[in-house]
Order: C-alpha cells, then structure tokens, then sequence
C-alpha cells in the first residue's frame, strides 16, 4: 500500500508527482487516520505490521511521519527465531541474528513480536521449533521469552505461547489447555507469569526503551560460546545486568566486562527449579572487580546455566581507594 511500485514489474506503475515511488495517497491517510485515533479518549493506538524499510513509521504525523503508535519487529522476529531452530553448535556461525538488531532498534517505536503468523501453515509451534530434547526444548522457550523481554521494544505473545502448546494453532480449535496437568506446561506458564510481572515491576526493563541511554551491550562478541550479556537502565540509573547462553554448557566463571563498579544480586533465573531449571548453578551476591576487561573499567565472574538467562540488580558502591606506593618507602 505504501508503494506504487510493489509486487509490479518496470512498466506497469507510474512514479508519484515527485518522481519516487511512494504512494503518496496512501501516506496521507495514514497520516489522517493515526492524528484521528490519536485524538480519540481512553488511550487508542493503532500498530503497524509493516516488514519493509519505510522510515519513520512510528514518527508523528506533524513530524512528517506516519503516526503510528508502535511498529512491529519483523526482522527481529525472523532473526531470533531461526536462530533458536538452529542447533546450538551451528549458533556461533550465525551470532549476528542475535546481535543485529540493536543496530535499528531505537529507529522507530519497537514491539517484539511472537504472533498466530509464527505457529500455523507448518511453521509448527514455538516450542516444537526448539531443538533438543524434552528438558532442552522448554529451557530454550524460557530462554527465548526471557531474550524477548530483556530487549528494548515492547512485547507481543500469541496465546498458547505461555504454557508451551506443542501443536500448531488452528483457528477452529480450542487451546490444549490440558497440558497444564504435566508438570512442565504448568512451570512454563509460571515463568512466563513471573515474568510478565519482574518486567512491569522493574523500570529498567522499559523505562528507556527507546534509546541507548536505556542500553548498553556488555558483552557482544562471544560469538564462539553463543553467550550475550548487556545491562538496561531507567531514568534514575538504575541498572539491570542481564547474560544468556544459548548453549546446553553451564559455565562455573563466566568472564564479563561491566562499565559500573558495585554488587551484582542474581533477581531472576530462567534456570530456577520451580520453572523446571536444574537449579544448579545460583550466584551469590557478587562484588565486581575494578580490573579493566574488554572496553568495560571492571569485571565480574559468574556461573552461566545452560541454555539460561539470569538477571542482576546493580547497587552501585563507592571505588575502593588506591594504595599509595612511593619509591624509596622502607
């Protein structure tokens, strides 16, 4: 629709009044439609599921953009999902899928979607798409989820996606709600409510969505292992420190460049027993060292669960003081 020129071969369309081929018409009523919802009471919006490049979707109206409200992340989506199909010793051939997107994610007003589109037409459900087995399926779901809400942009989750359906959604079908009687459905469905509230508990996980003063990567580049660590900010500061390994070995002392000085408290594990982790690898409350790693000032070592995310809370503390050493002192 915002193209004259699409699903059409040369010849077959004419350029707008400006020589380009945008639909000018089009980019008017979308205009006028988004400042008329805008303007109605109680809140409305309207979100656009657009997967090309056309800029300033989500910009307003009287700033010669489109006016949306939100617009959704397809190419995160696509990224992210064939990155979890793929089995974890291929992942470090393709660590850009998980990495790629913070190059745009602060160009328009981001919603993370997982949708119906995703888990019909023998695309098979989220949780079929994990590789592994029965126990690895369900980590890398809590896994995804919690790479889902720890990454700036808002979040969108089909229904079945929280108590791990198996089959694909048919619309003609009622969910297969008695998977709730096995006992990894129902942890699932549990993490996934944990999760829904840490997220809206906890301003760093939103306040600063849209900009880098809401992010900062920590650790980017360890491609070869398939781990990622970044931290999440709010305004006042206060900072989350989030790291996710998207591979079955659990690492005991995990290196990490962090850019603050503090204690780092583990608040929220994907791999905690009661969400059907193996509960085996917690970190205690863990001071970071002020030794340089990476481009980051200090440093920090944890345990990694496989195929988990873990979350820390920072309290920042003061630098320890230096000690004076003086030539010639006896």
């Amino acid at each position: 629709m915002l193209y004259l020129d699409f699903g059409k071969q040369p010849g077959e369309w004419l350029p707008n009044r400006y020589g380009g081929h945008d639909n000018l018409d089009a980019v008017a009523f979308f205009r006028k439609l988004n400042s008329a919802v805008g303007k109605l009471p109680g809140g409305k919006m309207l979100f656009a599921e657009e997967s090309s490049a056309y800029p300033y979707v989500t910009r307003p109206a009287s700033e010669d953009g489109l006016g949306f409200a939100y617009k959704w992340n397809m190419g995160w989506m696509n990224d992210v999902l064939s990155y979890m199909e793929m089995d974890s010793i291929y992942r470090k051939y393709h660590h850009d899928k998980l990495t790629f997107s913070l190059c745009y994610a602060f160009s328009e007003h981001y919603i993370l979607p997982f949708s119906h589109d995703e888990v019909v037409h023998g695309k098979k459900s989220l949780l079929s798409k994990m590789p592994g087995d029965y126990w690895q399926q369900f980590a890398q779901l809590r896994l995804l989820f919690s790479y889902q809400f720890a990454h700036p942009g808002k979040k969108l989750m089909f229904m079945g996606d929280e108590f791990g359906q198996y089959i694909e959604w048919k619309f003609d079908d009622s969910l297969d709600w008695f998977l709730l009687n096995y006992p990894k459905h129902a942890e699932m469905q549990m993490f996934v409510r944990d999760l829904n509230h840490f997220y809206t508990d906890t301003p760093p996980m939103f306040e600063c969505d849209d900009s880098w003063a809401g992010f900062r990567w920590c650790g980017v580049d360890d491609n070869i292992h398939s781990i990622l660590s970044f931290m999440r900010f709010d305004r006042d500061g206060n900072a989350l420190l989030w790291t996710f390994n998207f591979t079955p070995m659990p690492w005991m002392d995990y290196m990490i460049g962090v850019p603050r000085y503090g204690l780092y408290t583990e608040v929220f594990s994907s791999d905690a027993p009661y969400y059907g982790g193996t509960g085996d690898y917690p970190n205690a409350p863990t001071m970071s060292e002020c030794e340089p790693y990476g481009e980051h000032p200090c440093r920090l070592r944890l345990r990694l669960p496989p195929f988990g995310a873990v979350c820390y809370a920072l309290t920042p503390k003061p630098l320890p003081k230096q000690k004076d050493s003086k030539e010639g002192n006896a």
